[in-house]
């Protein structure tokens, strides 16, 4: 399981160091074989690769005649891009990727449980201040009403 918010740095060749506490977690899950995709809030997703694998396999899956899951299918398959962590620790974002997310130096490295969310760290502070003051009114999915925070 990947916790936690971690601030990263891409160097100039758009190589991000993947955090030590993860690193191992990796290496044993997926070998150090990692896909990155696109995610609509225009942040970076980054899977081990079996996990990737097997979202990809129900993404192709959605009937293509929906035009809602072929956009998902041509934006999230379209998108991803296998990368290897190297003997450093450190996996290469493209550029198409760093340009989708406006990656910059500064970056937020968020674990989501089977995967990480990759984020401009000011786009992170401002949807996160802004998800943080949205009004409590809002209604939870069925799936969380019997949950305890």
């Amino acid at each position: 399981m990947f916790r936690g918010a971690t601030k990263v740095t891409l160097d100039a060749k758009g190589r991000m160091a993947v955090p030590t506490r993860y690193r191992e977690r990796l290496t044993a899950r997926c070998d150090g074989q990692i896909v990155v995709t696109v995610d609509k809030d225009y942040c970076l997703l980054i899977y081990p690769l079996p996990d990737w694998e097997e979202l990809e396999r129900k993404l192709i899956r959605l009937p293509s005649m929906n035009k809602v899951a072929r956009r998902i299918q041509r934006i999230m398959v379209g998108y991803a891009t296998e990368v290897e962590l190297d003997a450093s620790g450190r996996i290469l974002i493209s550029r198409e990727l760093r340009d989708f997310a406006e990656l910059q130096k500064q970056a937020i490295l968020i674990g989501q449980g089977n995967k990480f969310e990759l984020w401009d760290e000011e786009r992170w502070v401002e949807k996160r201040d802004a998800w943080l003051g949205e009004d409590e009114d809002l209604s939870l999915p069925a799936e969380l009403e019997s949950l305890s925070f």
